[in-house]
């Protein structure tokens, strides 16, 4: 099963760049090829993805990542889900750091009273 995060980031790949190899891919995403590999096969089980084989300009066979209907719908709740999460972490971080501004401005007014 493939998490939101690394679904999102492959549809996004994908949406915008369908012949990229898996070589790049991973590159891209700073993963190993076994996983972009795994990834693929899942999203192509799903029926988000679908490959399709073409000649590149070295006369090698090379495929073609194609999001499917299925698969536009499914990286728009993705990115959707992924949103809201980010959403959630950064508001959750900017409480933090409020948090921590309030104890480094007393620690510094404690410090310069004495």
């Amino acid at each position: 099963m493939l998490d939101d995060g690394l679904q999102y980031q492959l549809l996004n790949l994908l949406s915008s760049s369908p012949k990229i190899s898996q070589r790049a891919m991973a590159a891209s995403l700073g993963l190993s090829l076994g996983k972009i590999n795994y990834a693929l096969k899942a999203l192509m089980e799903k029926g988000l993805v679908k490959a399709e084989e073409f000649c590149n300009s070295k006369n090698k066979r090379a495929y073609s990542y194609i999001l499917t209907p299925k698969g536009m719908e499914e990286k728009a709740n993705i990115t959707l889900r992924y949103f809201r999460r980010k959403m959630k972490e950064y508001e959750e971080l900017q409480k933090e750091l409020a948090e921590l501004e309030k104890e480094v401005n007393r620690l510094a007014a404690q410090e310069s009273s004495k």
